[in-house]
């Protein structure tokens, strides 16, 4: 089987409850590559593009909180592009099942996920489920200079009059 790519997001409740490192470790045992990483706070924007498919449904006013920080009070999430072979496959079952409740208990959604009152999912961590949600997320979270490795058809582009901030 080839080599595909995966997108993964630690969302903001694993980040202030500090279990970045349980995921990673759990995520390890995939002996996939990190091939992108960084930490980001999400607009509504981010938020809107990413769950465009769920953008109707009832409860999305309140996932759009949730990822954005607003139901934590901390809108830091971490992103992370994981490259191998069965990547999305082999993610998605250290994940577990979307719903923490019906998740297996060792996944990282059964030990760490809730659902709230409200029946949210608070499900800590989001995995790609296709190649092609995969490709349509990396691309949306990242730039390609933030990726060590070519995975999609790219262009230079000339820029003129761009400003950017640089350390001092």
């Amino acid at each position: 089987m080839a080599n595909e790519s995966t997108l993964v997001i630690i969302k903001p409740d694993g980040l202030k409850k500090s279990l970045t490192g349980n995921i990673l470790s759990r995520l390890s045992e995939t002996k996939l590559k990190i091939i992108g990483a960084k930490v980001l706070c999400v607009d509504r924007e981010l938020a809107d593009k990413h769950y465009q498919h769920l953008k109707n449904e009832p409860f999305y006013p309140e996932l759009a909180k949730y990822i954005t920080g607003e139901l934590h009070g901390d809108n830091r999430v971490m992103a992370l592009v994981y490259w191998g072979e069965k990547a999305i496959l082999k993610v998605r079952a250290i994940a577990g099942e979307t719903n923490p409740e019906k998740a297996d208990p060792v996944s990282v959604r059964g030990a760490y996920g809730r659902i709230l009152t409200s029946g949210l999912f608070e499900n800590v961590i989001h995995a790609s489920s296709s190649p092609e949600e995969a490709e349509r997320e990396i691309r949306l979270w990242f730039k390609p200079e933030e990726i060590v490795q070519e995975l999609y058809p790219t262009q230079e582009e000339a820029v003129t009059g761009l400003k950017r901030r640089v350390w001092k």
